[in-house]
């Protein structure tokens, strides 16, 4: 089976540094691929080359065997790359409910009468309300975005891209900032779209608990270069990743285990 998203020796410099080094990689449906690697590593920078929030220096990236490179953010999310950030990105002066309301509108490509009633959609409400209920957000969704502690903020972002409905889902590290009794709602959502096993799922995580649970596979950055690529305990025993974590250069470039 072709893959849904994949990279061709992506690369991106800013001056002097090489932040991703002729990354090659290809995502499947049906699969959580976890991306790791150490602070600086160019783990957000490949997030940012695939869905389209930087321009790559050289190489190409493909969804569904076709080149995206010269779309943007906007055209690549439109072909279907969801993607969910480190820090939220909402629209704070609206509510929780109007929120998803949007991207269940964009989805159903009625842009052209966005500011429309709403009382006259009850289609649009009824799904919105029915991701919100999927992220327990449904009892705060008349309260403005921008009055949400960070962890709803985290779980409206999540409610927002499910009701755009990707192929692809790129999560950057959703659990960041999140407390203890958070975090499990969201690795919960994960998993259920993961379950649905029609999926690509992507994820940055720097808690290797979370790795554990939720990926198939394992890609490792180190100094913007693909070290490892393969099965969650042996990419995680491999020496190259040992060498990775501690700070230390990797004996190999590449090794797929």
């Amino acid at each position: 089976m072709p893959p849904v998203l994949e990279t061709r020796d992506l690369t991106i410099r800013f001056g002097g540094h090489v932040a991703v080094d002729s990354v090659s990689c290809a995502f499947h449906a049906g699969t959580l691929t976890a991306i790791v690697g150490p602070n600086g590593a160019g783990k957000t920078t490949y997030f940012n080359l695939m869905s389209g929030q930087l321009t790559a220096t050289a190489g190409k990236t493909l969804l569904g065997g076709e080149d995206i490179s010269a779309l943007g953010a906007a055209g690549r999310a439109q072909r279907g790359i969801g993607r969910a950030f480190q820090i939220t990105n909402l629209f704070p002066n609206l509510t929780v409910a109007e929120n998803v309301r949007l991207a269940v509108q964009a989805r159903g490509k009625a842009a052209a009468s966005l500011f429309s009633l709403w009382s006259r959609h009850r289609d649009w409400i009824d799904k919105a309300d029915h991701y919100l209920e999927q992220v327990n957000l449904a009892g705060v969704r008349d309260t403005v975005a921008a009055a949400l502690p960070h962890g709803d903020k985290r779980k409206l972002e999540v409610a927002i891209m499910m009701a755009l409905e990707p192929e692809v889902f790129m999560f950057d590290e959703p659990t960041a900032g999140m407390s203890v009794d958070e975090v499990p709602v969201i690795l919960d959502l994960i998993q259920k779209l993961k379950d649905e096993g029609t999926k690509t799922i992507l994820l940055v995580e720097h808690k290797m608990d979370v790795v554990r649970s939720l990926a198939d596979r394992i890609v490792v950055l180190h100094n913007g270069r693909l070290v490892a690529d393969g099965e969650p305990a042996a990419v995680i025993a491999s020496p190259v990743v040992q060498e990775a974590y501690l700070g230390q250069a990797p004996k190999a470039e590449a090794a797929n285990v």
